[in-house]
Order: C-alpha cells, then sequence, then structure tokens
C-alpha cells in the first residue's frame, strides 16, 4: 500500500464549487422521515440560534483534514465545513450568516449551555452522550485505523493479535479506546488530551501506535504528523452508529437539524461531499485480522 500518493490534488476543488455543490442539491427542501416541518419556516429558526440571526458552530481546535482543510472552516473547504454550509443552507441561513467558534472535543460532547448552536468535530453517537447532549442524524459511519511508525516493529503487521504488549494512543472522550480493547485485548491504552500529543507519543516512541478515525488517520501519516507514519490497517468491527452534530441537550434547534439534515441525506448531497471530501482517505486500506 502506497500511502504516499498526493490525495490533495485530488480534493483541489474551490469552497466556492462546494458552496455550489452544497447548495443546489440543497435546492428543494423535503420534510425527515419523521414528517416534521420544523425546517420550513427560516425565520422561525432564526430567532432560536445563540446569537439570533446567526447559526454559531463549533469545530475542533485545531479542526484536522480531510475534515476541515488548512484548519479554516470559513472556506467550506473539507468534509465537515463543507457539510455545514449545505446544512446550514437547507435550514434558511446565507453561508455569512454562519460563525464559527473553536472548542475542545470534550466541551461537544458535555452537559449544559454553551456559547454555540451546534458543534462538529467527529462525535460518535451513544446512548451515554445522548444523556447530556442532542444529536443530528448521522452524517458519516466511519472506520478506526492504526497508524505506525513505518521503521518500527510493527509496520509489518497483518493481525490485532500481533500487538499484544504494545502500547497505543488514543484521545481521552473519543470511542477509539473501546475498538481497541475489543479487537486487541492485550494492548496497553495510553490517554492524550489531543491526537497531536498522541501522534507526538508515537513518533518519540512513547507509543507504538495510534488508533483514530481513517481519515484523520491517513492524513496524519501523509503529513508526517508521525514522523515515517504508516496507516497498517483498519481496525476489525470498528464502525458504529456514526458521527452525528451536538447540541445542548432539549435545544429547541434539534428539530430543525434532524429534519435539514435528513433532507441532504436523502437528496444525496452528503454522498457528494464524501465521495469529494473522503474517498481518497477511505480506500484501499486493509483491515487487520
Amino acid at each position: 500500500m502506497n500511502l504516499n500518493v498526493t490525495r490533495r490534488q485530488m480534493l483541489g476543488l474551490s469552497a466556492s464549487a462546494i458552496a455550489a455543490l452544497g447548495l443546489a442539491a440543497c435546492g428543494a427542501s423535503s420534510d425527515s422521515a419523521d414528517g416534521g416541518e420544523a425546517a420550513a419556516d427560516a425565520s422561525d429558526v432564526k430567532t432560536l440560534t445563540f446569537e439570533p440571526g446567526k447559526l454559531t458552530v463549533a469545530t475542533g481546535n485545531p479542526a484536522w483534514e480531510p475534515w476541515v482543510m488548512n484548519d479554516d472552516p470559513e472556506s467550506g473547504e473539507g468534509f465537515e465545513a463543507a457539510l455545514i454550509y449545505a446544512l446550514a443552507a437547507q435550514m434558511g441561513f446565507a453561508a455569512d450568516e454562519v460563525v464559527w467558534t473553536r472548542t475542545e472535543f470534550d466541551e461537544a460532547c458535555a452537559p449544559g449551555d454553551h456559547d454555540w448552536d451546534m458543534n462538529i468535530q467527529q462525535v460518535s453517537i451513544n446512548d451515554d452522550r445522548k444523556k447530556a447532549v442532542d444529536f443530528s442524524p448521522a452524517y458519516f459511519v466511519p472506520t478506526q485505523a492504526l497508524i505506525v511508525r513505518g521503521d518500527g516493529k510493527y509496520a509489518g503487521a497483518t493481525t490485532c493479535a500481533e500487538f499484544d504488549g504494545a502500547t497505543i494512543a488514543v484521545m481521552v472522550g473519543t470511542t477509539a479506546d473501546e475498538f481497541v480493547s475489543a479487537a486487541m485485548p492485550g494492548a496497553k491504552i495510553e490517554y492524550f488530551n489531543n491526537n497531536s500529543d498522541a501522534a507526538a507519543a508515537v513518533t518519540s516512541g512513547q507509543a507504538d501506535g495510534l488508533v483514530t478515525d481513517t481519515p484523520q488517520a491517513v492524513y496524519m501519516a501523509e503529513s508526517e504528523q508521525v514522523e515515517g507514519g504508516i496507516v497498517v490497517g483498519q481496525i476489525p468491527d470498528s464502525s458504529d452508529a456514526g458521527l452525528g452534530i451536538t447540541l445542548p441537550l432539549g435545544s429547541a434547534l434539534t428539530p430543525f437539524v434532524t429534519d435539514a439534515m435528513n433532507a441532504i441525506l436523502d437528496d444525496g448531497t452528503v454522498q457528494g461531499l464524501i465521495d469529494t471530501w473522503l474517498k481518497a482517505y477511505t480506500s484501499d486500506i486493509p483491515v487487520l485480522a
């Protein structure tokens, strides 16, 4: 497997092209499968936001590619950045009415009031988190993948059993540890505040590998976040309920977001964005036996 191919060239669409894709696909609004009509009246939804008339969206600090390109969500480039603008258009917000802010990953799942309307940074939907926040319908179902040093003892690994005794780095608060525990019970899990710290641990030899979402793992290897890193394989059975946008628990916006997301899922907008931004990061990655 050659992970040194320049994928950025494959993703060279401009922000205006992505916006056009989202707006064109979202031209015809449809009600959700539940029969709701919450998203039909933009004047209503704009009175419910944190800053009336604006849609405040939080993402990671930093925001990683290919979810957000160049850590610049305002550009609309990258899967999650483009998705937000398509979703906002479906809800009746113009692009210049979308306001971006930054949070750590933990805040996206934290209970209580927030200074944002929604938070998008690859949060897996699960029942425990639903006790603290609302979720949109799932917009992507990733697998998890393992990055190791290309010059290390695990570079040629093809099975999970080969990682018995290995130290695997994961970001705290994510579900990566659950998949590592299930697939590699003989491995030791080391927790880090963010994937930058986890990557540095693999580079320095403090950890033998790092597990994160497959698209991010491929980007981290290609961009040398892990020095000399390669994606050795996907973790088997590492898909879950998918990624969802989080909202404060009981948010008045939740039915609007639900209807809008269902509409752009149904009309093919989301699949078009997946094909544009994620296909190059998810194809031809072997699954560890």
